[in-house]
């Protein structure tokens, strides 16, 4: 069994918007949803964490009755960052395993977090292809970047526990900041193998005020077409 945590914590302060985008509605749908209903479905998922402020905790709950969602929910109190708000769903987590996920990325597939789970690797996250060209700089270039050589870092992400709990408390203890996971993981224990997995280019997060246009059109295009 694994425990997913669900980070839905952010306060959305590039959407322009006084309510957060996870909680915006999507295709008729709370954003956060998508992904709740999707985590429902998956057997092997003990529980789900949500990392929420205290303020939509209430909010959320209503939404958990009103979609019929059966999985066990712990709610974790969220932090004041990302590292932080990981680090707070991490000290409710009691299985082996764990699953983090981003609240702001509900074109997340079922596919995409079974394929995590049945991987024999401990820690394996998704990614995909820079398809655009990056360079090092400010104001002024500073260095070139092989584009062959980076991966777009998306989610979710499977972790061994312990493992990715310890990396954070030395993290906690060296203020050192992160801005996801893995790159937490490998900083601190290089030895450890992280596997790969290919994502795709729909599994965007939902960020500026363009990313709901986009992923209307997503959810339109992709999804219900799949359906």
């Amino acid at each position: 069994m694994i425990s997913a945590i669900l980070l839905s914590g952010g306060v959305g302060s590039r959407m322009h918007n006084s309510m957060p985008k996870q909680y915006m509605l999507l295709a008729g749908k709370p954003v956060i949803m998508h992904t709740v209903e999707r985590l429902d479905t998956i057997e092997s998922i003990k529980n789900i964490i949500i990392v929420c402020s205290e303020e939509y905790r209430s909010a959320i709950d209503l939404m958990l009755k009103q979609y019929g969602i059966r999985k066990f929910v712990k709610f974790a109190p969220a932090g004041q960052t990302r590292q932080a708000s990981v680090r707070s769903g991490l000290s409710f987590v009691e299985t082996e395993a764990v699953m983090i996920h981003e609240a702001a990325r509900p074109f997340v597939q079922t596919e995409d977090f079974s394929r995590l789970i049945e991987s024999t690797d401990e820690n394996v996250i998704i990614g995909s292809p820079i398809n655009y060209t990056v360079i090092k700089g400010d104001d002024c270039v500073t260095g070139l970047l092989e584009r062959s050589e980076l991966v777009n870092v998306q989610l979710p992400q499977k972790f061994n526990t312990e493992l990715l709990k310890s990396a954070h408390e030395k993290a906690v203890k060296e203020e050192k900041k992160f801005t996801e996971d893995a790159s937490l993981l490998y900083y601190y224990d290089q030895s450890v193998r992280i596997r790969i997995m290919e994502g795709t280019e729909y599994n965007i997060k939902i960020t500026n005020p363009i990313d709901m246009v986009i992923g209307d059109m997503i959810y339109r295009e992709y999804f219900q077409r799949r359906a």
